[in-house]
């Protein structure tokens, strides 16, 4: 599904250069679920928005299902992002004047999507939510607001779910109800990737790649 090959990325910052990736390669199979790991500034925050088709790399090759993003112009790359990847922040970016299903929907308005009630009140079902579908963010808990980012990182049926320290905000017990949430969903056959620091939420996945300084320094199972 995936295919980084010595994929870099550099900044231009004034008259310097700061490589943010270096020569980073591996492969992510479909319903795989894996887990980018490393401290800050390892180049993992940096890896995600090329796979999420939010910045193009400098050097080497990113596919996607066989596409070559590189050669998608900006049209085509937005047409990726919203059918194609599903994402989930740490800060949930909900709109705080919509509803719990008004967030959900949005993705399917864009893509002009026929019934979109109804595909996001599936989604609501599939994160245990269905009951909060007319509350707005704030009458929602933490937990329940990560839940509706991730049915609106699902509604559009995805290729894959990008996560990125989606339990960063939430209190252990809730993090761990929303990795539980992950687990039904990669069981379901979803692929997900999911960007962390914490050692604790890349136990959760089957597989961890691990960067520092930019580069991809090591690959292992969790324990």
């Amino acid at each position: 599904m995936i295919q980084v090959e010595k994929l870099g990325k550099v900044y231009q910052l004034g008259r310097h250069e700061l490589a943010a990736l270096k020569d980073v390669s591996f492969e992510i199979e479909r319903g795989e679920y894996v887990a980018i790991m490393g401290p800050s500034g390892s180049g993992k925050s940096t890896l995600m928005n090329l796979l999420g088709c939010l910045d193009l790399p400098t050097t080497g090759k990113y596919r996607l299902e066989s596409i070559d993003v590189q050669t998608l112009d900006q049209n085509q790359l937005a047409e990726v992002r919203n059918k194609r990847i599903g994402f989930v922040f740490q800060n949930f970016n909900l709109l705080p004047r919509a509803t719990a299903l008004e967030n959900i929907e949005l993705p399917l308005l864009y893509g002009r999507v026929p019934n979109p009630q109804k595909i996001a009140l599936q989604a609501l079902e599939k994160v245990g939510l269905a009951d909060r579908a007319k509350h707005r963010p704030n009458e929602l808990s933490g937990g329940e607001r990560q839940r509706a980012a991730i049915a609106r990182a699902l509604v559009n049926q995805p290729a894959i779910i990008l996560a990125d320290e989606p339990t960063g905000n939430l209190d252990s017990k809730t993090g761990e109800e929303i990795m539980d949430v992950f687990g039904r969903l990669n069981r379901d056959g979803t692929t997900l990737i999911v960007v962390t620091h914490d050692p604790i939420i890349a136990g959760h996945s089957r597989r961890i790649l691990k960067m520092q300084d930019g580069r991809l320094v090591g690959e292992n199972a969790p324990c």
